[in-house]
């Protein structure tokens, strides 16, 4: 049984919480060092299926800026971040554009949208 220590940051706090697989514990974990019940779902989904967002640019032409500021629409599995920032990397837009505009739609297979976050008309 390995324990592992995440950091949580659901809320201001930072616990730092100490997790195990336990079988025959409740949730299948044994829990330590959370000052609240988010904690423990944030352990136990970092441990399992760790997730993060992505905010990033990509080059846009006739506009008066020459990036434009990009989000995912959910967060994406960990493991697939390099991939998708590749994805990422590749686009080219041309102004105009609105915000909340779909730059990738399921970008690599996780079914998670590339959502522009600032409107650039053309010039």
């Amino acid at each position: 049984m390995s324990k592992n220590d995440v950091i949580c940051v659901v809320c201001p706090v930072g616990c730092k919480i100490s997790i195990a697989e336990n079988k025959d514990a409740e949730l299948g974990y044994d829990i330590e060092g959370n000052k609240c019940k988010k904690g423990i779902n944030y352990a136990i989904e970092e441990l399992t299926n760790p997730t993060r967002n992505i905010a990033s640019t990509v080059c846009i032409e006739g506009a008066h800026l020459t990036r434009l500021p990009v989000k995912t629409s959910e967060p994406i599995p960990k493991g697939k971040i390099f991939e998708c920032m590749n994805e990422i990397n590749k686009i080219k837009l041309t102004a105009p554009v609105k915000m909340g505009d779909i730059i990738i739609e399921n970008v690599r297979g996780t079914e998670v949208n590339i959502l522009a976050t600032r409107s650039l008309p053309d010039i």
